[in-house]
């Protein structure tokens, strides 16, 4: 059976809820999982706190429907939603909003996605797809098809941080001018014949960057981190807890420097010789000032963890 990243430390970053004292019944704490996926993490925190009601979203509509079986027997305290989690406070009622004290975000593909060879994602795979939701238009076949070599280098470069990515969009451009690549086993069996395995598989970065650019995965996470901030803006989320898991540094770093803005008290200008902001604008706090990490019986068991890392930020209730 499957079991989510970090599953044992987010049911611990969130034990503070069971404690919340709520008068009516029917104003339970609410906790928004914002990539249900399989619903690992939704399925631990039902488990563990019996006050708790989970708001969960995905925009993968086969991983919904899989998680909506897992966690059947919690249907009355479980509402599913097929979107991305950018848009999750668009389809939330101010009430609920009002009951939010929690959020969690598992980032990146799931290993159930990564273990289908039918969706696109895996070296081995015959398609070359990588779509998390397969409605939408863009998938990896169509970028490395038709993006320029320049295109293709700063998308390797940025987002795989691949050191020989100009290199690697010259040769794949002269390659697809003979015959497009048609599946990922083709593309990752091009990519190992044309530069050496340095512990990863050659190819890792490159998945990593065309997944990002299929899934708009930083765009979504900082729309994600944006409405964080605007709804709290708003008067919700007082004494809420946000959660998120990363798996590679491009993710991690966005999450830290958003966590960081928001603990700022001063938000005057660098240049500002003496603060003139009132030097109380924290929107909370950072609660993990090093991020919180697989410990080594997780990474045994599942080789895909050892890279995860879990940021936890609370806001303010006052």
């Amino acid at each position: 059976m499957h079991q989510s990243v970090l599953q044992k430390q987010i049911v611990e970053v969130f034990k503070y809820i069971d404690s919340i004292d709520f008068v009516d019944l029917n104003e339970n704490p609410i906790v928004v999982d914002c990539t249900l996926g399989y619903g690992g993490h939704s399925l631990a925190l039902l488990e563990s706190y019996p006050h708790i009601h989970i708001y969960a979203f995905d925009r993968d509509e086969y991983a919904l429907s899989l998680a909506s079986k897992r966690l059947e027997s919690y249907r009355n305290r479980i509402h599913l939603f097929h979107q991305p989690f950018s848009h999750i406070f668009s389809h939330l009622s101010a009430q609920v909003c009002s009951r939010i004290k929690g959020i969690i975000a598992d980032i990146g593909v799931s290993s159930m996605q990564l273990d289908e060879v039918a969706r696109g994602f895996s070296f081995n795979s015959p398609l070359l797809d990588m779509r998390m939701d397969t409605q939408q238009n863009l998938t990896a076949a169509h970028i490395v098809n038709t993006y320029s070599s320049h295109a293709l280098e700063n998308l390797f470069r940025s987002y795989g941080e691949f050191k020989e990515s100009k290199k690697l969009a010259q040769l794949i451009v002269e390659r697809r001018k003979r015959e497009p690549f048609q599946s990922c086993f083709d593309l990752s069996s091009f990519v190992e014949q044309h530069f050496r395995r340095q512990g990863l598989h050659p190819a890792t970065l490159v998945f990593q960057a065309l997944r990002i650019e299929v899934n708009d995965e930083l765009g979504e996470l900082q729309k994600l981190l944006d409405s964080l901030s605007q709804t709290y803006d708003k008067g919700y989320l007082r004494g809420a807890r946000v959660g998120i898991i990363s798996f590679h540094s491009l993710e991690d770093r966005l999450v830290k420097q958003n966590f960081k803005q928001w603990s700022k008290s001063c938000i005057c200008p660098q240049e500002t010789y003496k603060c003139e902001c009132g030097n109380h604008h924290e929107k909370g706090y950072i609660l993990t000032k090093k991020p919180i990490v697989p410990d080594s019986d997780e990474i045994t068991h599942n080789k895909r963890a050892r890279s995860a890392k879990l940021r936890v930020f609370e806001y303010r209730n006052d």
